[in-house]
């Protein structure tokens, strides 16, 4: 199957996502739109990975939680080499490590290499851990024999590469692999690649395995020009980075950092619905889905002052432009120019404590005009 001419990724993406439901290609979960494709035969695809010499020689690998990789997750385990997992959505970090029991035989270490077994078995990879990642996986809807990739469209695999560059964990030299079924191997014109898509050095198909010598080059990093506020909220991980990032005077300005709140609310009002809007726990957005510049920190000592606060949050780099003080509450308001230097401050309060206590921090939600309880229509408040 090849694509049409003059196409865009999204109409290769629906050609083969349509070819595989027609032709009943397609494995549970169903159906494959919108999806990394489940295929049938993806298990005998995965068979050729350990016979790459990348594999052999290969300590730690990262491979993508989609269904169609579950056995290359079941070849690493079985070989005793360190798996690594992407968190769902990058909600709650970059990767875990995938930890089988003591004596796990093979039984136990297919069900590890399951997305049951992911959540069950496996424990944080931080920042900080200085992983080296010897091979990755990815997932792919389309690949091209020269090794240009398209994803499911939600930027995920190309985002995850680039934040494992940030953190050092790669290089250009990483091979990267993906395993498709024949049908989405297929020409894919060169014009609609941009400098932040993955390419890979391998594809791995039921009936072959491609060595694509690919000499395009990798991502060498996030491109924050790309990156939105939203998607800062949504992923703490890339926060850190955001903040690591600016200590160490990259440019990292945001696509929307300049971005007036009345454009911000009418572009984020079409993205989400409010029921998509997770708990103020996660940092993200509420009451009018306007993106606060204000962080509520709770859970402060009984005696503290705000004085021991203000030079607390200096020597952490998350001094406000204005701050509210509710001593009694245990608690206070921090207040920044925008979104971003809002999320920037959440960064560098990681685990931020004064005195004895673990404070709590979080984007503060925005009361609607009718204020809660004892409270000021339009005030900053905490989670109930």
């Amino acid at each position: 199957m090849e694509p049409r001419a003059g196409v865009s990724k999204q109409d290769i993406r629906e050609q083969i996502w349509d070819y595989m439901e027609a032709q009943n290609l397609a494995d549970f979960p169903r159906p494959v739109h919108h999806r990394i494709p489940n295929f049938k035969g993806a298990s005998r695809a995965a068979e050729h990975f350990p016979r790459l010499q990348a594999f052999k020689m290969a300590r730690t690998i990262k491979v993508n939680p989609d269904a169609p990789q579950k056995n290359a997750r079941f070849f690493v385990l079985n070989s005793k080499k360190t798996l690594l997992v992407p968190t769902p959505r990058l909600r709650t970090g970059l990767f875990n490590k995938i930890t089988p029991p003591p004596g796990a035989t093979k039984d136990i270490l297919r069900k590890c290499a399951t997305s049951q077994g992911v959540r069950n078995y496996s424990t944080p990879v931080g920042l900080d851990s200085r992983v080296l990642v010897d091979l990755v996986v990815v997932g792919s809807v389309a690949v091209s024999e020269k090794g240009w990739r398209i994803g499911k469209g939600e930027g995920y695999a190309d985002l995850e590469y680039a934040m494992m560059v940030s953190m050092g964990a790669v290089s250009q030299g990483t091979p990267v692999v993906t395993i498709v079924h024949d049908c989405q191997v297929v020409d894919i014109p060169e014009t609609l690649l941009e400098d932040h898509d993955l390419t890979v050095d391998y594809i791995l198909t039921p009936t072959r395995a491609i060595t694509t010598g690919c000499e395009r080059p990798k991502p060498t990093g996030i491109v924050w020009p790309k990156i939105s506020c939203e998607m800062m909220g949504k992923m703490p991980v890339l926060r850190s980075l955001h903040c690591r990032e600016e200590q160490a005077g990259k440019d990292v300005t945001l696509r929307d950092k300049h971005r007036s709140l009345p454009g911000a609310r009418a572009a984020l009002s079409t993205v989400r619905s409010p029921r998509e809007l997770p708990s103020l726990e996660s940092g993200s957005l509420q009451g009018d889905d306007v993106p606060s510049s204000t962080v509520y920190v709770g859970n402060l000592p009984r005696d503290a002052r705000v004085s021991e606060l203000k030079r607390a949050l200096s020597a952490r780099g998350a001094a406000p432009s204005r701050l509210t003080w509710q001593g009694p509450q245990r608690r206070a308001f921090l207040h920044y120019r925008d979104p971003a230097k809002a999320w920037q401050a959440i960064s560098r309060l990681q685990g931020f404590c004064l005195g004895t206590n673990t404070a709590r921090v979080a984007l503060a939600r925005h009361q609607g005009a009718s204020g809660p309880a004892g409270g000021r229509a339009g005030e900053p408040h905490p989670d109930p």
